[in-house]
C-alpha cells in the first residue's frame, strides 16, 4: 500500500427481523414493522399499474415484477393513469413523482378523490429519486402509501409492496 491511496471495499449483509407471532416482518422507514401473514403476496400474482414515464424505468420495473409473476400494465403519464383506474383495476399502483402532463401528488389526489366516493382504496407506493429531507413525508401527505427512492432497488420494491399489501389487507401495524 501507499501513503494517500486508498481501497474500495463493497459487500452484501442479509438480515431478517422477526415478528413475536413468528410470521417475518418488513421493515418499514420511519420505524416499525408490518406483519407478513399469507395474505400478502407471497405465492401471490399481483397485478400492478407501474405510473411511469421514463422508458428505462418503464422496462426495469416491469421486467423485475414481471420476473416475480406478476403482471405489470405501464401508463406514461398521472393523467393516463386516472383514465386506466376507470376501466380496470389493480392491486397496487407504483406511482413516479416527477411526470409531465400530470405529476405523481396531482395524480395520486385525484385517484383518492374518487376512492371518497367508492369507498375503496388502493395502495400506493411512491417511487422517486427525491431522496431529500421531506420527500417521503410530502408523499404521504399526497396520499402515498410508501416510498421508495429511485433507482430501483428489487428487496426495497418487494418489501415495500409486501408492506402495503399487508396494510391494505390487515390493517395492521406493529
Amino acid at each position: 500500500s501507499e501513503p494517500g491511496k486508498g481501497s474500495a471495499f463493497h459487500f452484501t449483509a442479509r438480515f431478517s427481523l422477526q415478528q413475536k407471532d413468528g410470521w417475518p416482518a418488513a421493515p418499514v422507514k420511519g420505524g416499525g414493522c408490518v406483519p407478513q401473514t399469507p395474505t400478502t403476496i407471497v405465492g401471490k400474482r399481483v397485478t400492478v399499474l407501474l405510473v411511469e414515464d421514463n422508458v428505462v424505468n418503464q422496462k426495469l420495473a416491469s421486467r423485475l415484477l414481471e420476473k416475480a409473476g406478476h403482471t405489470a400494465v405501464v401508463a406514461e403519464t398521472g393523467r393516463r393513469a386516472v383514465e386506466i383506474l376507470e376501466s380496470q383495476t389493480f392491486d397496487l399502483i407504483l406511482m413516479d413523482v416527477q411526470m409531465p402532463d400530470m405529476d405523481g401528488f396531482e395524480a395520486t389526489a385525484e385517484i383518492r378523490r374518487r376512492e371518497e366516493a367508492s369507498g375503496g382504496h388502493i395502495p400506493i407506493i411512491a417511487m422517486t429519486a427525491h431522496a431529500m429531507v421531506g420527500d417521503q413525508e410530502r408523499c404521504r401527505e399526497a396520499g402515498m402509501d410508501l416510498y421508495v427512492s429511485k433507482p430501483i432497488r428489487t428487496e426495497e420494491l418487494f418489501a415495500a409492496m409486501e408492506q402495503a399489501l399487508a396494510v391494505s389487507v390487515d390493517s395492521a401495524i406493529c
